[in-house]
């Protein structure tokens, strides 16, 4: 695709970085318009966002190295060039949904209700991120002769060059923009406070795992047993959404 914009002099502007950074504008601008809907302080969610935003990069920037740790005791600096892709994105969500956590707690926002405002932005930073992804050609797909096939041709794609591939970016990117349009939707009409976020991490967790059947990149091998290491991450997201739903949903019953 197109994973360098332009360059000046000694500056580049790398396509990937672009989306994820339109992302998470796109993203906070939709979670403080809900905070004052809600009458939450927004500079509070504002610094939430910041810390979510430093957190997630580490996170996904650590368990991409996890993965794929030969490469960088090789050369351990290329651990900063997250321009050039190699973000696991639940590694990410796991240090934020740390980090926010410790956050919201510390600054006695509404726990289950901040966490539902979030969501959906969440989802929306997923689109962005992958379409960034597919700039990048980073998580790439299987080859395929599908009819939608994606085909990499720049020098500096992170994807083989000249193969017809399965679209992953565009998959996953699209089941979180429909997973965005059922959150709004269901943070209208939920039944308990967490719901949404627990919406969020099932679904998401789910696409994720289905989608890395279509995958071509490496995405750790470390557990075997024929999946994926970000596979078996998804599976236990899954379980600790579905346990976490009935635990909300009991605590609410008993209020």
């Amino acid at each position: 695709m197109f994973p360098t914009l332009f360059r000046w002099g000694g500056f580049s502007l790398h396509a990937y970085g672009l989306f994820i950074a339109v992302g998470f504008l796109i993203g906070i601008g939709l979670a403080l318009k809900e905070a004052r809907r809600q009458g939450i302080p927004g500079e509070r969610i504002l610094d939430l966002a910041l810390y979510i935003i430093i957190s997630a990069i580490i996170g996904s920037r650590l368990f991409y190295a996890l993965i794929h740790y030969p490469q960088y005791l090789k050369d351990p600096l290329s651990i900063f060039k997250i321009w050039e892709g190699g973000l696991v994105f639940f590694g990410g969500l796991i240090l934020a949904f740390i980090v926010g956590g410790w956050y919201i707690k510390k600054t006695g926002l509404p726990f289950w209700e901040t966490a539902d405002l979030l969501a959906p932005s969440l989802a929306l930073g997923q689109v962005f991120g992958r379409l960034g992804c597919l700039a990048a050609g980073c998580c790439y797909g299987r080859p395929t002769q599908v009819p939608w096939a994606v085909t990499f041709s720049h020098p500096e794609c992170l994807a083989p060059i000249g193969i017809a591939l399965h679209p992953t970016q565009l998959y996953e990117s699209g089941a979180a923009l429909a997973l965005f349009f059922l959150l709004i939707l269901l943070r209208r009409k939920k039944f308990f406070a967490g719901q949404v976020m627990v919406a969020y991490l099932f679904f998401s967790g789910w696409a994720r795992w289905l989608v890395e059947f279509f995958r071509g990149d490496y995405r750790g091998n470390l557990l075997g047993g024929g999946w994926s290491d970000t596979q078996y991450l998804s599976g236990l997201i899954i379980l600790f959404s579905l346990g976490l739903g009935v635990y909300l949903l009991k605590k609410m019953k008993k209020l």
